[in-house]
């Protein structure tokens, strides 16, 4: 009995320390009470043992304080369950929200830049392509005329390295074309440059998506293929794309050396971008390899229920929410 005391006597200390700590402070003011009734009712069964006569009734209303105490910790629990949970369901959104935000800033500047290499350093290659091939009509030697072609084929070779650089950093197929030409374009230029075999499946024509589903799913594919290439030295690649019941499914496999995906997420090799991007989508990523078995990757996205659809008043929203919960728990406690 004494000890059954000692024990309710350290839990209301406790929750006593615990009352500031949380939004729901009835919840540990009820807990107090209840303790304390409890540990009264423990006291006065003690004393009842050593002979002091004490009532029924007195009994009965310790033990409806205790009932009512407990009850009611039991319904603030529930509160702030549900206040847990929802915002932690907005802190997520929040931050897929920041994520979507800083992904489209990303290929914002990855076109502006593609757009000033095309439209700055490429028409002045152009002008020096002409000039050499105006030079090459002049009456000149056969050295000179050596000289003039290997200039011509080294302008040649940059004007091919400024369109694939431009195409990579901004895929114009992918924004005028759609998802499908774009991945289908990226991986007949993947087959045309490296001795691989890539396999491309899908159910999809000329269907249509968000633009920011599209471009992540097209740099999640080009990132899985080139860390197949770069880093598995893989001979053949499976990829298939589908749309059933509004969810879009990448399905990847290849046949590389493999790796232990726990080990290799922080070493550069761009899983957890992709893990990022995926996350931005509110999708969900399978990722399974093991050394020596190739690696196969399952991706799942909602195309309706993608947090790059919330509008920006639903957004200001649950950043006002998330900055208000800050300020309540940073203020000074009275």
């Amino acid at each position: 009995m004494i000890v059954c005391i000692v024990l309710q006597i350290g839990a209301t200390v406790l929750a006593l320390l615990l009352v500031n700590q949380t939004k729901y402070r009835v919840l540990w003011w009820c807990c107090i009470i209840g303790l304390t009734a409890l540990t009264t009712e423990r006291a006065l069964q003690l004393f009842e043992w050593d002979g002091i006569d004490i009532s029924n009734l007195t009994f009965a209303w310790v033990g409806t304080i205790i009932s009512v105490s407990f009850s009611v910790s039991v319904v603030c629990a529930h509160m702030l369950v549900r206040h847990v949970d929802r915002m932690t369901n907005h802190r997520r959104m929040l931050e897929n929200r920041l994520m979507t935000a800083v992904l489209r800033t990303e290929e914002r500047s990855r076109a502006s830049f593609s757009r000033e290499l095309h439209d700055g350093l490429g028409p002045l290659l152009s002008s020096a392509k002409m000039s050499i091939s105006a030079l090459q009509r002049a009456d000149l030697s056969d050295n000179d005329r050596r000289t003039l072609a290997n200039t011509s084929a080294v302008i040649d070779e940059a004007i091919r390295s400024l369109r694939e650089i431009s195409n990579n950093l901004s895929p114009h197929i992918l924004n005028d074309f759609g998802l499908v030409r774009g991945i289908k374009n990226f991986v007949d230029r993947v087959v045309s440059l490296h001795d691989v075999k890539i396999d491309f499946c899908t159910s999809l024509r000329t269907e249509r998506f968000d633009s920011n589903i599209e471009v992540i799913l097209y740099r999640v594919v080009c990132e899985l293929i080139n860390n197949s290439l770069k880093h598995a030295a893989c001979k053949s690649i499976e990829l298939h794309l589908d749309l059933k019941d509004n969810r879009l499914t990448v399905e990847y496999r290849d046949d590389g050396r493999g790796f232990e995906p726990h080990e290799v997420d922080n070493m550069g090799m761009g899983l957890s971008n992709i893990r990022s991007r995926i996350s931005s989508l509110s999708g969900k990523l399978k990722l399974v390899s093991s050394p020596g078995h190739g690696m196969s990757a399952s991706i799942t996205v909602s195309i309706d229920s993608s947090i790059a659809h919330l509008s920006m008043s639903e957004y200001d929203q649950l950043y006002n929410t998330q900055r208000n919960e800050k300020k309540r728990k940073n203020s000074p406690r009275r």
